[in-house]
């Protein structure tokens, strides 16, 4: 017996079929989009960022979108008029666009489109009336959210070039990224760097030292001496307890750390213990007590006087306090230096972050800790991710689950997903009675050990460094430093952000820096008369430092790890910063 059933393959879609689902779904977004603007035109509150709706005196409530809602209500009326208005917004330079696909006339639509009603929508933010500042940074930030969250890149069939390599590999892209999304999912965060290309002590943390001191909240790594003679003044780092300290000891032709120690520094480390239950109570007194423990253990271990030191972001607002302490109870004196890497104490003009500190955050926050006490470093890393979601989330999304590739090794990106718990108590009196109340920068605002402080009070010679492009810690922000502190001060101003304007080593030969020498009343005049430095800024950094006290002693005894009266625990980098 024969069987005569046939099964015939449905034929593949020709361009025609391509064209027509392409413009579908790109008229889909749209009408999302317009959705979004259309929220906006009636007043409707921003889930999730405290968005208040118009005062009641506002006679007109469709003022919160301004000439935008013009624009909505009489323009975008059919898929064409939008082309007519793509022109300016579609020469835009953006690389998320780049690949060749886009050139094709149907997706070049689609990006033109979606480039003019995001210009659109970004524009109207600042002509909405009836709002404040607050307020309507809050919408800046949301808005820019969504806008990133709607390109068309994000999307596979508006996204020619995942439409290429779909076809090309029958599909196996989109299994490939299933499986990367489904991992993803597992591990609570996006994949920014491949599993296993990094590895503390094989080729990241590799400056040779040990952990000499350690505590409940610290160990205390000192770093073997390459060179024959060190600084008589030793310096100590302070990173931020968010994160791990090999930020600054990453691969070794990117390591501060390695760098600094070749130039002759005596040079000590904080590496903090990523939160447990164990430490679930500390406060905001015990790193500043931290702070001068590491201070008076190396003093004492050395014979020294005193120390350099530098603090890196919220480390830095935490040495502030810790200086302001220092100076209320006469023993200034035990700090000869500090530097300031990208840190703030006004948080008036924080920057992107206060969007992270209304009553709902706060909420979130104490629900999240309830039963620990700790807060899952997870979810800071995703609070930052969000500030630059085009780079740090989307471009994964369609690298990774679209496109169905790996992300490459990038040590700088291994380091941002290594994230560090925090204390839940202490996260959240940081983003109440700083970036809320803005108390440090009031004298006697806050108290330290039943001192109250006043930042005024510091005297002490201080290196301010800022990143021109810093989401974190805003250029202005950071400026402020130079207007509270009383002592001398040198501010730098260095290429990039928050990361790579302070990893910055001379042999990469990148970005730049600017100083001004003149006294200078405000950030504008300093900028207006700066001058501009090709490279790192680090030589500046550690000519400045050497100037404080040029004096040098044998790098010998208790200048190598562990032959002084503090014998060596482990090796560098230490447990702590293995610790999960």
């Amino acid at each position: 017996m024969t069987d005569d059933t046939t099964t015939t393959t449905p034929p593949l879609p020709g361009f025609e079929d391509v064209q027509h689902w392409t413009l579908l779904m790109g008229k889909a977004q749209q009408m999302v989009m317009e959705a979004w603007a259309e929220n906006l035109s009636k007043a409707s509150a921003m889930p999730g960022f405290g968005l208040p709706t118009p005062p009641a005196t506002n006679a007109d409530p469709m003022q919160w979108m301004s000439a935008g809602a013009e624009a909505w209500s009489k323009g975008m009326e059919a898929w064409s008029q939008m082309i007519d208005q793509a022109t300016a917004a579609g020469e835009q330079r953006d690389r998320r666009f780049s690949g060749e696909g886009w050139q094709d006339p149907v997706f070049d639509t689609v990006k033109q489109s979606y480039l003019a009603i995001a210009d659109r929508l970004m524009g109207t933010v600042d002509k909405i009336d009836g709002i404040d500042d607050d307020a309507r940074s809050r919408l800046r930030f949301a808005t820019k959210e969504f806008v990133d969250a709607m390109s068309p890149t994000n999307f596979a069939l508006l996204n020619p070039e995942v439409m290429k390599r779909t076809a090309e590999t029958k599909g196996e892209n989109l299994l490939s990224g299933l499986k990367n999304m489904l991992g993803d999912i597992s591990r609570g965060q996006v994949t920014q760097s491949p599993e296993g290309a990094f590895e503390l002590g094989r080729n990241l943390a590799t400056t040779p030292g040990k952990v000499i001191h350690e505590t409940r909240l610290f160990q205390l790594i000192h770093y073997a001496p390459t060179t024959e003679d060190v600084l008589a003044t030793p310096l100590v780092i302070f990173p931020p307890w968010i994160n791990r300290f090999y930020i600054l000891d990453l691969t070794p032709e990117k390591s501060f750390v390695k760098w600094a120690v070749k130039q002759g520094v005596s040079l000590f480390m904080v590496s903090w213990k990523s939160a447990d239950e164990t430490i679930a109570d500390v406060t905001m007194d015990d790193y500043v007590a931290a702070q001068v423990e590491a201070i008076d253990v190396i003093r004492d271990v050395l014979g020294a006087k005193s120390v350099h030191t530098i603090g890196y972001c919220v480390a830095g607002t935490t040495l502030a306090a810790t200086l302001a302490m220092l100076a209320a109870k006469g023993d200034a004196d035990k700090v000869a230096s500090v530097t300031f890497f990208t840190a703030q104490v006004d948080f008036e003009d924080a920057g992107d972050l206060k969007m992270f500190i209304g009553d709902d955050t706060i909420g979130t926050l104490q629900k999240l800790t309830a039963e620990t006490g700790v807060l899952d470093g997870r979810v800071m890393a995703a609070t930052f991710n969000l500030l630059r979601g085009r780079d740090l989330v989307w471009n994964y999304v369609v690298n990774n689950y679209l496109m169905g590739n790996d992300p490459p090794p990038f040590d700088l990106l291994h380091w941002n997903s290594d994230v560090t718990n925090l204390p839940g108590e202490w996260h959240r009196d940081y983003l109440t009675r700083l970036y809320r109340q803005n108390l440090l920068v009031q004298p006697g605002g806050i108290s330290i050990d039943g001192v109250p402080i006043d930042l005024t009070k510091i005297a002490t010679p201080a290196y301010i460094q800022a990143g021109r492009e810093d989401h974190i810690a805003p250029l202005a922000s950071v400026w402020k430093l130079m207007r509270i502190l009383s002592g001398s001060k040198r501010f730098v101003l260095a290429g990039s952000g928050h990361i790579a304007g302070v990893v910055n080593p001379p042999a990469a030969g990148k970005y730049q820096y600017w100083t001004n020498d003149k006294k200078v009343a405000s950030l504008d005049e300093f900028v207006a008369g700066a001058t501009e430095h090709k490279g790192s800024w680090w030589p500046d950094w550690i000519e400045w430092l050497k100037a404080r006290d040029p004096k040098t002693v044998k790098a010998e005894g208790a200048r190598v790890p562990g032959k002084g009266k503090k014998k060596a625990i482990e090796e560098a980098p230490g447990r702590y910063v293995r610790t999960r």
